[in-house]
């Protein structure tokens, strides 16, 4: 299994080198598979660097044995591990929901642009209130995520940490491996829902669709099919109309757009073979 991933892995390099392709011109298939398969590789390169050591290797598997969860990549993860691994780390990024939106709220005096000011408090109360926002509300919001206070360059070190908690990435580094990391994380989201826009949600399978809503901030293992369509769908408008300079919006929208949309899984679709993102 790892090891077809690694053929596959290598194959879609060695194109990307014989013809001169950016990852970002690669199909989306292509793209995901070069993510999800770096962070197998990182879980892997741990269990090797632990087993160096002689005798270790009896450490190594009852580390695994105890804790499937954080050293085990998903090939090894039966059915219910991985629902129920799903729901821990959904649990883990949903933490940062409410200190995301206090953040949001604190910054709202210090926009100048009245009708900004305005659309920011309405897009927060609906969060609160439980409501979904449209796609109009967030996008109404661009031009106040590209600059001062809440553009990319522009947000603090407790903003980081918690959007970092929110996207599965550690919280535990200076504020400017933070801030690149994010950076790094929402502009190859950015660029897998250009090309999956290219490609079309009709073509992904149900598992395709909801690792993609799980990915971007839905917990995805309690909705059915068709709403998970129906969300990502609405999330591409969103995505696809911004620019590089209002990514720090797309960021965000990771909360925004998730934490209020729900919907109920039929019993006849069970979910595996999902691409979990690994908190790293």
């Amino acid at each position: 299994m790892l090891w077809a991933d690694a053929k596959k892995a290598r194959r879609i390099k060695a194109n990307m080198l014989k013809h001169n392709i950016k990852f970002h011109q690669l199909s989306y298939r292509e793209m995901e598979h070069l993510r999800q398969f770096r962070r197998d590789v990182i879980k892997c390169l741990f269990l090797g660097i632990v087993s160096i050591p002689p005798f270790a290797n009896y450490l190594v598997f009852l580390l695994m044995y105890l804790f499937p969860r954080q050293l085990l990549i998903r090939h090894f993860w039966t059915p219910k591990q991985q629902t129920d691994f799903l729901d821990i780390y959904h649990a883990v990024r949903k933490q940062s929901h409410p200190e995301i939106l206090t953040c949001l709220e604190r910054t709202i005096p210090v926009i100048s642009d009245a009708g900004l000011r305005w659309h920011l408090t309405e897009l927060c109360s609906k969060a609160q209130r439980g409501t979904q926002p449209a796609v109009n509300d967030i996008l109404v919001l661009r031009e106040c995520f590209s600059n001062h206070p809440l553009g990319m360059n522009h947000l603090q070190a407790l903003q980081l940490k918690v959007l970092s908690r929110a996207m599965l990435l550690t919280p535990h580094l200076p504020p400017f491996l933070l801030r690149s990391r994010l950076k790094n994380h929402t502009t190859v989201i950015h660029q897998l829902d250009k090309a999956l826009a290219k490609l079309g949600i009709g073509e992904l399978t149900s598992q395709e669709v909801k690792s993609a809503c799980y990915l971007r901030g839905l917990n995805s293992t309690h909705i059915a099919e068709d709403r998970c369509r129906t969300w990502l769908g609405e999330w591409l408008q969103i995505s696809c109309s911004l620019k590089e300079a209002e990514l720090s919006l797309l960021l965000h929208n990771v909360v925004l757009f998730s934490t209020n949309y729900t919907g109920t899984r039929h019993l006849s679709e069970p979910w595996s073979g999902w691409h979990c993102p690994t908190v790293m």
